[in-house]
């Protein structure tokens, strides 16, 4: 009886570290052409005073990189947000949609 159950344990053991996922052999990094590399480096238009990380996108942390949306027409909910059952509110959020 210990030998069947020491095979059952053993055959489990080895079946599961088969299935066990292996690493990767490709590198998970995209390779970046040259023609990639000099326009990554160049900065935005208007972004002389944005702080920038190293791959040239704006540096979220910093205040001047913020995008602060406009402040709603009506009342807004406790969290800030605008308030729809106010009809300044619906107007506003109807009038982007429509462009």
């Amino acid at each position: 009886m210990k030998k069947i159950l020491f095979l059952l344990v053993a055959v489990v053991t080895f079946s599961t570290a088969a299935m066990a996922q292996g690493t990767a052999t490709k590198s998970s990094k995209a390779k970046v052409t040259q023609n990639e590399a000099t326009t990554v480096t160049q900065k935005p238009a208007g972004a002389e005073s944005a702080r920038l990380k190293k791959d040239g996108t704006p540096d979220k942390r910093f205040k001047e990189n913020k995008n602060t949306p406009e402040a709603p027409a009506g009342p807004t909910k406790k969290d800030g947000t605008p308030d729809k059952r106010y009809k300044a509110n619906k107007d506003a959020a109807a009038t982007p949609a429509q462009k």
